[in-house]
């Protein structure tokens, strides 16, 4: 099996609110590394109710303050919300307290809506400017050059390893054009996973950072003791699906044992549509799942998101997990 990786949410839910939100997920992360998971990340989200890790770098630091192996990083940081400065502060600072933890995945999505991007001062054309701003952080990142007039300190020298994130081809072109290993969020728009997956290792530059294509694949999986449980617990996500649909927000729901009851045909079409790829089941149910995608994809590695309500039935949900990858 490949190595297993967790993008944890973050949740704010009925029960639990910000500050429980986050010392949740590090509690995951302190689990993740004992069953052997390889990396932790936590992803740029702002003004949804529901998700607490809108100061991404701040919400790193907490959670890698509080393992000790497990790699911590964003899955990812919008870039066009930021200065490349900036982020090569940020994570050049995270990289110096935590040596050869820290990963730097980045997006070219606002990660929230454009009344919200126009409350970060951000101009939607900012997006344009992804590659150049990529190329930017990398030279921030890297030893400073003679003559460098503008410097990242802390920053410079560290190389913070630099990931591309993406949900359509775009990513998987600058990804290949500029040699860095690629994440493609099949978790919540998998539609164009196959072509981006093909493109981004046929047109491949090796770099320094990388010598041959990394493609990681984004998957729901939720895990229970049985189907019917796993089914029920995955409600939780349904329900936020269709709310996104709706063009609503609220934090999270606990699961409920009938969804048709919640949405419309048409809302279930479209949810289905962004959920195509989730996995769920017993042990053995997510154990064909995985096989089957990791065949089909050839992916280098999965990040998992197991978007439970309950913190102990997650918990168990990507313990679950990690045996079915343990045992072959």
């Amino acid at each position: 099996m490949v190595p297993l990786s967790i993008l944890d949410l973050v949740r704010i839910t009925e029960e639990t609110d910000a500050r429980g939100a986050l010392l949740n997920a590090r509690d995951l992360a302190r689990h993740a590394e004992t069953w052997g998971y390889k990396r932790f990340w936590v992803a740029e989200h702002h003004n949804i109710p529901s998700i607490a890790s809108s100061a991404t770098s701040v919400v790193i630091a907490h959670i890698a303050a509080g393992t000790e192996k497990i790699r911590v990083g964003a899955g990812g940081i919008m870039l066009p919300n930021h200065s490349p400065l900036v982020i090569a502060e940020q994570f050049g600072t995270l990289e110096l307290l935590f040596p050869g933890r820290i990963d730097l995945g980045l997006g070219r999505a606002p990660g929230t809506d454009q009344l919200t991007l126009r409350a970060l001062r951000r101009s939607p054309l900012a997006a344009d400017n992804f590659p150049q701003d990529v190329v930017e952080l990398q030279a921030l990142l890297a030893p400073a050059q003679p003559g460098q007039l503008i410097r990242a300190i802390p920053g410079e020298g560290t190389k913070v390893p630099l990931w591309i994130l993406g949900s359509s081809t775009f990513g998987a072109m600058l990804a290949a054009e500029l040699g860095l290993p690629y994440a493609f969020a099949s978790h919540f728009a998998p539609q164009q996973l196959m072509t981006a997956l093909e493109i981004y290792r046929s047109r491949f530059k090796p770099s320094e950072q990388l010598d041959r294509p990394y493609a990681m694949v984004g998957v729901n999986i939720i895990a229970a003791e049985t189907d019917a449980e796993a089914r029920r617990l995955a409600t939780t996500q349904q329900m936020s699906f269709t709310q996104l649909v709706r063009g609503t927000r609220t934090v999270s729901r606990p699961p409920i044992d009938d969804i048709e009851t919640f949405w419309t045909p048409a809302e279930k079409t479209q949810v289905m549509q962004m959920l195509a790829r989730s996995i769920i089941g017993s042990p053995s149910t997510v154990r064909a799942g995985m096989e089957a995608l990791i065949a089909e994809t050839g992916a280098d590695e999965l990040i998992i998101v197991s978007d439970v309500y309950d913190h102990q039935a997650r918990l168990r949900s990507f313990e679950l997990i990690a045996e079915v990858a343990n045992q072959g």
